[in-house]
């Protein structure tokens, strides 16, 4: 048997509950993986409390799209995996859990060097961050203005951002600015005063702006240093980027990401495997809790209890 995590409503942390399932058996093109470890990433909370609209209109419904683990089992038609392989698996349905089964084109081998958390922290993050500065046209002498440098997304686009020949300024809380730091921005701190303080330090402007924080100050600061707002991007505030005249992926964004934008953020597990393995990448886990106590990860991260990545570990 397997355990599951799902809910039948939707609500607060309360309405998550721990199920034993038979273990499901992988179909053509898919594997079966045991599960070490999974992310949880915003958009679970999003879904589970109602606020993101459910891909089905009746439950029960299952969480988590990022794992890491090893093949059990493998369906017809894979090719160039076993059992026995350690995989790190994206955008699967429902990780979760103890096991999931995934397509085999979703699996990046996993790096020996880094952790089973670790592995489990990549996916959503590092696909999108890659995904988004690759559409914004990042490159060498580029200003980047990074609101929520200090989140998931936000710590790996300040490192693409800087191996790219990029100037990240990252925003961040005061106790974010040291981490920020270290990661290779500019940082600075919200608040009264923003536009200033990132004009001093960028006095030749920002080129582009990608908005990891969804807030009307990290908007309307955007918009007041970067006047064409092609060159503003959002991750968190999709549902009012039509009527704001900026760009979006996922967010809440009712545009769908396009093939090439797909395409994109597949090819990233592979290029920040290769980073991890030489030592240029860094995955911070801020905490990792028992799948038996999901609901209070869930908790703790809606308190602000905890920051950065946290991991369920079955």
């Amino acid at each position: 048997m397997a355990r599951v995590v799902q809910f039948e409503k939707v609500g607060g942390p309360e309405v998550l509950e721990i199920v034993e399932v038979p273990t499901p058996a992988p179909g053509d093109g898919e594997v079966l993986v045991e599960v070490k470890a999974a992310g949880i990433n915003p958009v679970d909370l999003k879904l589970r409390s109602g606020e993101r609209r459910l891909p089905t209109p009746t439950g029960p419904w299952r969480l988590g799209s990022d794992a890491a683990g090893v093949i059990t089992a493998i369906g017809d038609g894979v090719t160039g995996w076993a059992a026995g392989d350690e995989v790190i698996v994206r955008g699967a349905h429902g990780a979760y859990a103890t096991h999931v089964v995934a397509s085999a084109a979703r699996l990046t081998r996993k790096p020996a060097s880094i952790s089973w958390e670790q592995a489990a922290a990549l996916g959503t993050p590092v696909s999108t961050a890659y995904q988004v500065l690759t559409s914004l046209g990042v490159g060498e002498g580029t200003t980047l203005l990074l609101h929520a440098g200090s989140g998931s997304v936000g710590s790996a686009a300040i490192q693409f951002a800087n191996a790219w020949g990029a100037t990240v300024i990252a925003t961040g809380s005061e106790a974010n600015q040291q981490r920020m730091r270290e990661l290779g921005a500019i940082p600075t701190t919200y608040g009264p005063g923003l536009v200033d303080r990132v004009r001093a330090l960028a006095p030749g402007g920002v080129d582009v702006v990608l908005d990891a924080a969804g807030t009307d100050e990290a908007l309307e600061a955007s918009f007041e240093l970067v006047p064409d707002r092609s060159h503003i991007g959002t991750i968190v505030a999709g549902a009012r980027a039509a009527d704001l005249g900026i760009r979006a992926w996922a967010g809440g964004s009712p545009v769908p990401l396009t093939p090439e934008e797909l395409a994109t953020r597949a090819e990233a597990y592979g290029v920040v495997a290769d980073l991890l393995e030489r030592g240029e990448f860094r995955i911070d886990v801020s905490r990792v809790y028992p799948l038996d106590e999901v609901a209070a990860a869930h908790r703790d991260i809606e308190s602000r209890a905890v920051s950065g990545k946290v991991i369920l570990a079955p």
